[in-house]
């Protein structure tokens, strides 16, 4: 079968026409969505590991020995300051109580009678009749009875404590550990503890500042070391519970160590809060987060942007001209969808968010502006 010419010319015409159809379709730029970097006020944070700490705690030994008469409390009971929790039997110590009032009252005879016996004595020696020897002697006796006297007020307050010990208070409002004495059981001074009891607002926050961190502070609210705590000025503190809700109360700085600890490169501060509804304990772990006093402007792009290589993080600029350029930056904190970029670019230049796996550096490309990177 022989093949015409026309026939032949369609063929090359057609041919031609498909490979201009598909090396154009080859070199078209690809699509990409970009988004424009941005400047916005932030409030500067900083996110720090704290535990609480009671500003009061303390484990109530007894005083004295003896059998407990009375508990008076129940575990985990909230008490108030001066509340009684426990009773040691007294009737030992009142003996000795009145034992050493009648001992008071014997002395105080004898030095009555001291004093009747040196004026007689200092009498008949004016008169010449008695001599100086028996009065020195009256007046010696006089001395060693208000001595005497003196011991026996001493014996009685001492026995008067051991009585005041018998009832155990609480020396602060808090709650009640466990109880570990039950009435009938004999308790000592061998520093055993019958309960344990810890205030509860308001309450010490303690985390750990860096060096850096530390003089950033500083510098920010423009304080000495030894007066951040009392400047207005110095940065509120926030609680994030460990079950990942903000404490709606703001705490305030208290305490800041005096020393940089060597083998953490840290400094140790100190924050107070009022624990109004007791949602801080003694002993648990909690975030920490510190906001700056005023805001500072950041630039933003979207997270979705951001990609990452041996060398680090990274993203595709579109320049002017249309073409790729990856570009390594520094990258801050997230807010929400958006990341801070601290080095690395420029306020407007444009990062590509969609079509990153059709595009390389240096390629060009067809770019479509999605707007900024706003916040959701």
């Amino acid at each position: 079968m022989r093949t015409s010419l026309p026939q032949i010319f369609a063929v090359c015409a057609i041919f031609l026409f498909a490979s201009s159809a598909g090396w154009a379709q080859e070199t078209a730029a690809p699509k990409v969505s970009v988004a424009a970097a941005y400047t916005d006020e932030l409030t500067e944070e900083a996110i720090f590991i704290g535990k609480g700490e009671a500003i009061d705690k303390v484990d109530l030994v007894p005083r004295v020995s003896g059998f407990v008469e009375e508990v008076l409390v129940d575990d985990g009971q909230l008490v108030k300051q001066g509340d009684l929790l426990f009773r040691i039997e007294a009737d030992p110590y009142l003996a000795t109580l009145a034992a050493r009032e009648a001992d008071h009252n014997q002395a105080k005879a004898n030095l009555d009678l001291s004093e009747v016996e040196l004026a007689r004595k200092e009498e008949l020696f004016e008169r010449a009749v008695g001599t100086e020897a028996d009065r020195d002697v009256a007046f010696a006796n006089n001395q060693v009875a208000i001595a005497n006297l003196q011991i026996a007020d001493a014996a009685i307050r001492i026995a008067q404590l051991d009585v005041d010990y018998t009832q155990i208070h609480a020396p602060f409002s808090g709650r009640i550990g466990r109880v570990e004495a039950s009435v009938g059981e004999l308790v000592g001074t061998d520093g055993k503890s019958l309960v344990n009891l810890v205030s509860i607002a308001p309450i010490y926050v303690e985390f750990s500042l860096t060096e850096r961190q530390f003089v950033n502070v500083l510098e920010n609210v423009g304080a000495r070391a030894e007066d951040l705590a009392d400047d207005p000025a110095t940065p509120a503190v926030f609680v994030i519970l460990p079950n990942g809700d903000e404490l709606d109360e703001a705490g305030r700085v208290v305490f800041i160590d005096n020393r940089i600890d060597p083998a953490t490169g840290t400094i140790t501060a100190r924050a107070q809060f009022p624990n109004e509804r007791g949602l801080i304990t003694d002993g648990s772990f909690l975030s920490v987060r510190i906001e700056s006093a005023e805001p500072i402007s950041a630039l933003l792009i979207p997270q979705a942007a951001v990609q990452r290589d041996q060398r680090g993080d990274f993203v595709l600029v579109v320049g002017q001209q249309q073409t790729v350029e990856q570009r390594y930056v520094t990258l801050g904190r997230q807010i929400e969808t958006a990341i801070v970029v601290e080095d690395g670019l420029r306020e407007g230049e444009a990062v590509i968010v969609e079509g990153l796996q059709r595009v390389r550096p240096g390629v060009e490309v067809d770019a479509v502006l999605t707007g900024t990177a706003v916040k959701e």
